[in-house]
């Protein structure tokens, strides 16, 4: 009997360990694009619309593999579904080397899209499964933990590519690129072009190799396959009004429309951090640190909701305090001046006020999934393929950016997001609890 114990307490610490290590590959790959784009904009020299379809390439594989994902994993098991997406990333990665030889920027979002498709996969897999392995008394305390893993890669991987790929003494050089030079010091352009692009192949061989080997350690591993009908039902602790079409269930269209707000929003501040700061006057080497620090202040938002929700505040009170700081911040950014040193990085006040929206945002997204999933019966495993689809929104509001930009300024077009939180005020104060269409109806006549 103690051995039974001590095995299902191994069982449970290498499963914990393994989800850990898989949303610290959910953050170190996702989180790499904000040093992406500038650097791509400058290598393949592209206009800033096109630097941000990195953002889309990778994040439209959201929308079209949630729900193929969810069906999938169903069919073949969470466990060989989880092998196949890191597969899946690893042929993605393995495209960078012949993209920077070729300096094929097609083949580049080639790779992204497909790098996209496995971690669709592995998002599809990883939410259930953290849900699902342990107590569901603790699974809010086993996400927070997946949430700091995947933040602290988010702030690792940029600065370690950063590193490698735009160097301290690059400015100059950069600079000198933007403006059209065809010789610089002695050396053709095309030249130098190629030798800069092809700095992204020996990080993205090691994480195609690194990716294949956690892929067959998994395979081989003791973690359990899981029952996610078994999870879902579990937690139900009364009986669900089913109804016929998910159209029906205000609660989610309002709730996938506020996910798609936060997670359109969050990604608009963090992918163009670096390309704002080099805008507004920031050296691109100062700029690639922006997008770790927004990663840092959203490590220490989830760190607070751990110590705070449920004891202090309720996720509910949460939801309403994080939406309305954060409609408060997005005006502030449209219409603040002057500059600030912050860690040696001298940068408009704009940029950080957004990394500093990134403590308000770590609230959102735990905050809004279970306001938006609850009693949805059998359209449950659907309602959460919804919300995964909603990533794909992070492919879009960078481009909304990039034309907002072109009427009017690198600054004013961050009110994007101000209506994105008039919309989260909206449902954490009163769209949550729509339970029927027809009272809305009735509402808005009288």
């Amino acid at each position: 009997m103690a051995n039974k114990i001590i095995s299902e307490k191994r069982r449970y610490a290498t499963s914990l360990a393994i989800m850990g290590a898989l949303f610290f590959i959910f953050g170190m790959v996702s989180w790499v694009n904000s040093v992406l784009i500038p650097y791509f904009k400058v290598t393949c020299e592209l206009s800033l619309s096109q630097a941000f379809l990195v953002g889309f390439a990778f994040y439209i594989a959201y929308f079209i593999m949630a729900i193929p994902s969810t069906m999938m994993l169903k069919k073949i098991g969470y466990k060989r579904g989880i092998f196949y997406g890191l597969l899946t990333m690893a042929v993605g990665a393995l495209l960078f080397v012949p993209a920077a030889y070729s300096r094929a920027y097609p083949l580049f979002l080639t790779g992204l899209f497909l790098l996209g498709i496995g971690l669709a996969v592995l998002q599809s897999a990883g939410n259930p499964y953290v849900t699902i392995i342990g107590p569901i008394e603790s699974a809010a305390k086993r996400m927070s933990i997946m949430g700091v893993c995947n933040k602290m890669a988010g702030i690792i991987a940029p600065l370690l590519l950063g590193m490698v790929i735009i160097k301290s003494t690059d400015s100059q050089l950069f600079l000198q690129l933007q403006s059209g030079a065809e010789v610089i010091d002695g050396v053709n352009r095309t030249q130098i072009l190629d030798e800069l692009i092809r700095r992204v192949i020996l990080p993205y061989s090691i994480l195609a190799v690194a990716l294949v080997g956690f892929a067959f350690y998994v395979k081989n591993s003791i973690l359990p396959d899981i029952d996610t009908s078994k999870g879902i039902t579990s937690a139900k602790e009364k009986p669900v009004e089913q109804r016929k079409y998910l159209i029906q269930y205000p609660w989610l269209v309002l709730g996938v429309i506020g996910m798609v707000c936060h997670l359109g929003s969050q990604i608009l501040c963090i992918n163009t951090l670096s390309t704002s700061a080099q805008a507004l006057g920031t050296e691109i080497a100062q700029a690639k640190n922006l997008p770790p620090m927004i990663l840092f202040t959203t490590t220490i938002g989830f760190g607070l909701g751990v110590v705070l929700i449920p004891k202090m505040l309720t996720q509910l009170n949460s939801l309403k305090i994080a939406a309305t700081v954060n409609l408060i911040a997005s005006v502030a950014v449209v219409f603040v001046s002057g500059r600030t040193t912050i860690l040696g990085v001298d940068a408009h006040n704009a940029l950080w006020i957004l990394i500093l929206m990134g403590i308000p945002n770590a609230f959102l997204y735990s905050a809004i999934w279970p306001l938006t999933i609850h009693d949805l019966g059998k359209f449950t495993g659907l309602g959460s393929a919804l919300l995964v689809m909603a990533l794909c929104s992070s492919g879009f509001f960078p481009l909304l950016y990039a034309e907002a930009v072109k009427v009017g300024s690198v600054q004013s077009a961050y009110w994007i997001s101000i209506p994105c939180f008039l919309f989260l005020v909206f449902f954490s104060f009163f769209g949550y609890k729509i339970n029927s269409w027809v009272k809305v109806e009735k509402t808005i006549k009288k």
